[in-house]
């Protein structure tokens, strides 16, 4: 099978290095940020070393991936270096995992903005089904957002994302003024609780907060001057959201008592309540829910863009890859906004806190694997190497931190692409028989 080699920047291109930067950031700075300081209390210093760790890897598969931007231009985005370097059929299962991320990964973020509803709106906790209902209705209302173009998606992106930044300069300004003035201190690691499966298992959570920073790359054809904007984007997103999450996300958990914080269905506005003021703590939780749904805009306009990015590579059927006038892949969108209903309906009856943390493990081990497939496509052309190598160790490192579970979950779900690749293969060999054929 051959691949359709596509444009850097399609005539939908209107992705500005701003607008790129925030859906970088954006869809960084998402449901991880607020939810995570209660999955990571527990870990306390460990989770420390987690947040450095993930950051360092971050950066280094950034700079691998915005490497590789510069050196294949046309390649068009991560499935395309994928497929530059190892064929279509590893580009397939590659990217099909990665689609099923994103799947995973809007559903955990419409979870978490419900999540931090319920402090403002407490009937949406009062049924077993009721926060999944709410969450897919969340979902659809992205979706509607998504329907009116991609120039409306990346506005509402930069305005929910300098909204988004908010409650984490409150968190920063906070525990500047509680450790300046002794009303809280942060107690030093005790003796012998650093341990490498714990910074290992801390560090598996802390990458959920960091997927993303391949969203410029993956929406490559929407964005202006590709070469330059993407590059600039990834690596000046990644860096400056992993420095404001190990900042606040460190504060909270080890400032607040380690029960409070994990039991917490919003950790933010308990450390805003708790050395501020109950008011204060319901804004950040508005607060929150905005992060949430910048994110979940973010997400959405990713998952239809992978999608029409695949069929366009004839890695799906091309009736994916039909566009309306505005550039919208409209089949592409409301497909994966069902498919994404029924991930939060299959798992209804998990508690938020639970749905919300199997979720997170699920996306990030699905996401890994494209992570894992760039930095050895980066190896085997010769791009970045030195760069390129600790990336896959890195990526190999996270896979395991994940645990069986989730990372053998996600495997199971690549391989369930199998029937879908035979389908498009064999219509692709159909086509070449009879040209005429649609």
């Amino acid at each position: 099978m051959t691949r359709e080699t596509p444009k850097t920047a399609g005539p939908g291109a209107s992705l500005g290095l701003l607008a790129a930067t925030a859906l970088v950031m954006g869809n960084m700075i998402g449901s991880g940020v607020f939810l995570l300081p209660a999955s990571l209390a527990p870990f306390g210093w460990n989770g420390v070393l987690g947040w450095i760790v993930t950051i360092s890897g971050a950066l280094i598969l950034a700079y691998v991936l915005s490497r590789l931007t510069r050196a294949c231009p046309q390649a068009g985005g991560p499935a395309g270096f994928v497929t530059d370097a190892f064929g279509p059929t590893v580009g397939f299962f590659i990217s099909w995992i990665y689609l099923v991320s994103i799947w995973t990964s809007v559903v955990a973020i419409a979870v978490a903005a419900i999540s931090y509803l319920t402090n403002l709106f407490p009937v949406l906790a009062s049924g077993e089904n009721v926060p999944a209902l709410a969450a897919i209705t969340l979902l659809w209302l992205m979706a509607l957002v998504n329907l009116r173009g991609t120039r409306a998606a990346g506005g509402f992106q930069i305005l929910t994302l300098a909204l988004k930044i908010v409650p984490l300069l409150v968190v920063i300004a906070i525990t500047a003024v509680v450790l300046a003035s002794g009303a809280a201190r942060i107690a030093p690691p005790a003796p012998g609780s650093i341990g490498i499966g714990a910074v290992n298992g801390a560090a598996s959570l802390t990458l959920w907060a960091l997927l993303g920073f391949e969203s410029a790359s993956v929406a490559a054809a929407r964005v202006r001057n590709p070469e330059i904007n993407i590059a600039r984007a990834t690596l000046w997103g990644t860096a400056l959201t992993g420095l404001l999450y190990l900042v606040v996300c460190s504060a909270i958990a080890l400032l607040l008592p380690v029960d409070l914080a994990a039991h917490s269905a919003a950790p933010f506005a308990t450390f805003v309540g708790r050395f501020w003021s109950t008011d204060a703590a319901t804004l950040i939780a508005i607060f929150a829910v905005i992060s949430c749904v910048g994110a979940l805009n973010g997400w959405t306009l990713l998952e239809a863009e992978m999608v029409r990015d695949m069929a366009h590579r004839r890695l799906l059927p091309a009736w994916f890859a039909k566009t309306d006038r505005r550039g919208v892949a409209r089949r592409a969108l409301l497909i994966s906004t069902v498919i994404a209903s029924l991930f939060a309906a299959m798992n209804a009856s998990r508690s938020m806190q639970s749905l919300f943390e199997y979720l997170l493990l699920l996306s990030t081990s699905a996401t890994l694997w494209l992570y894992l497939a760039c930095a050895l496509s980066a190896l085997k052309l010769g791009i970045a190497r030195p760069a390129a190598l600790l990336g896959a160790a890195y990526a190999l490192w996270t896979l395991w931190g994940a645990g069986i579970g989730a990372s053998g979950l996600s495997f199971v779900l690549m391989a369930l692409g199998l029937p879908i690749w035979l389908l498009v293969r064999s219509r692709s060999a159909e086509q070449r028989v009879q040209p005429g054929l649609d």
